[in-house]
């Protein structure tokens, strides 16, 4: 028998939401999902009519749907921003390559502006390259420092304001644990922040921060969205998986359980004698860094001296000093990546 939508009470539901439990029926799904990602934006104050908004745009579901509900939510409440989508190629063939060909189809639904920048162009390496020099166990760690600052990068090239990324409720839920699991106090205390990068770099906000990641998947699919599904071909072995594949067990037995630990890690304190990163800049590149030299001038330094173990782990702190010695180069070599 047919379930009627709880909201509308007319038409027959389609799903029942992970988020709340509730049988809607779609128009009821659309207009829910949209109106709590405004009041996400309207209550945290995220943006201000007049800004030039960057969306980073990878052609997931993530960023798809966040360029679909900006522009729909721009023009319902006269938000008054000027959109762009920026984009990333980190050089993955089969991977990259092809989700960018679903960016530019993006471009033309939506009509908004792209600007793509690439490894390649940014730092004279590509992700295909980087695994040959240093495999499969820490390639998440390059790619990850750079396209962060490609990104901003991207965004300084189009005087952009502030740039909003798809991350969501399970991405959030998923960065606390990480952080908590490795005793990072520093990131685990901004991680939960809606606004991030205020401190001097470009700000980034995150519309869809209580979104779960199950309810974008189903916006997506009904509204029928053009978004590239592919996993990374070099991201089976992240540390992040697992704690994606532990936060998908709690949910199995407590939905809230993503929101749950959102709220724990916002409302963490820290004790007020615990040192804390100092934010200055990259005596290199100028880029926001709590060390002499950024992480992302460290990894590029390792691969172009053909070390790049130099920049994992605690090996960059040899290199913020003081050149290395013949010897040390050895006894780096020597560690097993």
């Amino acid at each position: 028998m047919p379930v009627v939508c709880s909201s509308c009470e007319k038409k027959n539901a389609v799903l029942k939401r992970p988020k709340t439990g509730l049988s809607l029926c779609k128009d009821c799904f659309f207009w829910a999902f949209e109106e709590e990602v405004h009041q996400t934006i309207s209550s945290a104050r995220l943006f201000t009519a007049g800004e030039t908004v960057g969306i980073g745009a990878s052609g997931g579901k993530d960023s798809t749907v966040l360029a679909h509900v900006m522009k729909v939510l721009n023009e319902r409440y006269s938000y008054g921003l000027d959109l762009m989508l920026l984009s990333v190629d980190e050089g993955i063939t089969g991977y990259r390559d092809d989700s960018l060909e679903t960016v530019k189809r993006n471009q033309q639904q939506y009509d908004l502006p792209l600007k793509i920048v690439s490894y390649q162009e940014l730092y004279g390496w590509t992700m295909d390259a980087i695994v040959k020099q240093v495999g499969l166990k820490n390639n998440c760690t390059f790619c990850g420092v750079f396209r962060r600052q490609a990104l901003d990068r991207a965004a300084m090239m189009l005087k952009v304001d502030k740039i909003c990324t798809g991350h969501n409720a399970d991405d959030v839920a998923e960065t606390v644990l990480m952080n908590f699991l490795r005793g990072d106090i520093a990131r685990l205390r901004r991680c939960t922040a809606i606004t991030t990068g205020s401190e001097g770099a470009i700000p980034r906000c995150k519309p869809l921060k209580y979104a779960y990641e199950k309810e974008i998947v189903l916006y997506a699919y009904f509204k029928k969205l053009d978004y590239f599904s592919t996993e990374c071909v070099y991201s089976p072995n992240a540390y992040r998986g697992h704690a994606r594949a532990f936060l998908k067990d709690l949910e199995s037995i407590r939905p809230s359980s993503i929101v749950d630990i959102i709220h724990s890690g916002e409302n963490l304190s820290v004790k007020e004698d615990v040192k804390m990163p100092v934010q200055g800049t990259c005596m290199r590149c100028g880029y926001i860094s709590s060390q002499k030299l950024c992480k992302a001038c460290v990894l590029l330094e390792g691969l172009n001296r053909g070390l790049p173990k130099l920049g994992i782990g605690k090996h960059h702190k040899l290199l913020a000093q003081e050149p290395l010695t013949e010897k040390e180069e050895k006894k780096l070599k020597a560690v097993d990546f």
